[in-house]
């Protein structure tokens, strides 16, 4: 095992705020990513409903993705929670005032 990756007394391999950080990332990206795919809908008004829905469809996973795979970036998972918590109040007010 390289000596960059051997677990040290002060700094554990699995850090504890991990689980709350993957949650917050599972539970809020979903939201996240479900109203994005919202207002995406909201600004696709003379798409046909096949193509706007499959193409409101396909958004969820990459950017439900995106904000799981960056949620590790913060500083602990209480952080995570409250800015994911912000970015969903702010984009549910976007898409309830874009409606």
């Amino acid at each position: 095992m390289p000596a960059a990756t051997k677990p040290t007394a002060d700094k554990p391999a699995i850090r504890t705020d991990w689980l709350s950080k993957t949650l917050a990332g599972l539970l809020l990206g979903l939201s996240l990513a479900l109203i994005a795919s919202g207002l995406l809908m909201a600004r696709l008004d003379g798409m046909p409903l096949p193509v706007s829905g499959q193409l409101a469809m396909w958004l969820v996973p990459p950017v439900w993705l995106l904000v799981l795979s960056l949620v590790y970036f913060f500083r602990s998972g209480l952080r995570a929670w409250a800015w994911l918590l912000a970015a969903n109040a702010l984009a549910l007010g976007l898409w309830w005032w874009l409606r």
